[in-house]
């Protein structure tokens, strides 16, 4: 195998295949020790944390391929902690799909004069740039077209899927007792244009809760597969 790509919490290998192998790693992004997705460097490694990335994100892979929704996902061997995944180009430079539910986080902060805290959403989608410098800006439907990132066919398939994906991961946080608040993607799209799920999908990606109370990404872990 040839490593392509050295990521913070996930290296990349090219298969004779043709296809592309994510090894998942014990790093996880934080800050003077402490665990925090939102920071864009390794703050520590917890053992164990790759290992329940990769199963989280095999669960509704195959959950959300068996729904007919394109993904990257090809196959998984957790004993190795690595997943095998379709090539796929990203838009731009890296974009962030986030759906909301509630009024949380950022959403709240920048809108705080329209919206009380934790006020119900309709599977809001919003999406911003992967550029840590200018703090993740989000930009528009026609910004996107204007800037060459995404034809407006792509942009309404990534809203509507991300619905989609958004409800069946909701519906068995749901079931478990747990309420999502709100979830963040990836995406990438295929040599004919088609628009697929990228990356992972873990606890660190999402924020959810119980009976009110927020739910740090190591505990949904425990929780979820409790």
């Amino acid at each position: 195998m040839n490593k392509v790509y050295q990521g913070k919490t996930k290296d990349v290998f090219a298969l004779d295949n043709g296809n592309y192998l994510l090894k998942f790693k014990d790093d996880v992004t934080g800050k003077d020790g402490k665990f925090d997705p939102g920071e864009n460097a390794v703050g520590l490694t917890i053992e164990g944390v790759g290992d329940v990335n990769l199963r989280m994100s095999v669960y509704f892979f195959e959950k959300i391929n068996a729904a007919g929704i394109r993904t990257h996902f090809v196959s998984a061997d957790l004993e190795d902690t690595t997943m095998e995944v379709l090539p796929a180009r990203v838009f731009g430079k890296g974009l962030e799909v986030i759906c909301r539910y509630k009024a949380v986080g950022s959403f709240l902060r920048r809108y705080s004069d329209y919206c009380e805290p934790g006020q119900d959403l309709p599977a809001y989608v919003e999406m911003t740039f992967k550029n840590d410098e200018k703090g993740d800006p989000l930009v528009t439907r026609d910004g996107l077209k204007v800037l060459g990132v995404m034809t407006y066919e792509q942009y309404d398939e990534t809203v509507r899927m991300t619905q989609e994906i958004t409800k069946i991961v909701a519906d068995d946080l749901k079931a478990k007792g747990l309420e999502l608040y709100d979830i963040k993607f990836e995406y990438g799209y295929d040599p004919e244009g088609r628009v697929m799920l990228i990356d992972e999908i873990a606890s660190g990606n999402m924020r959810v809760y119980k009976d009110g109370e927020y739910i740090e990404p190591m505990e949904l872990s425990k929780l979820f597969f409790a």
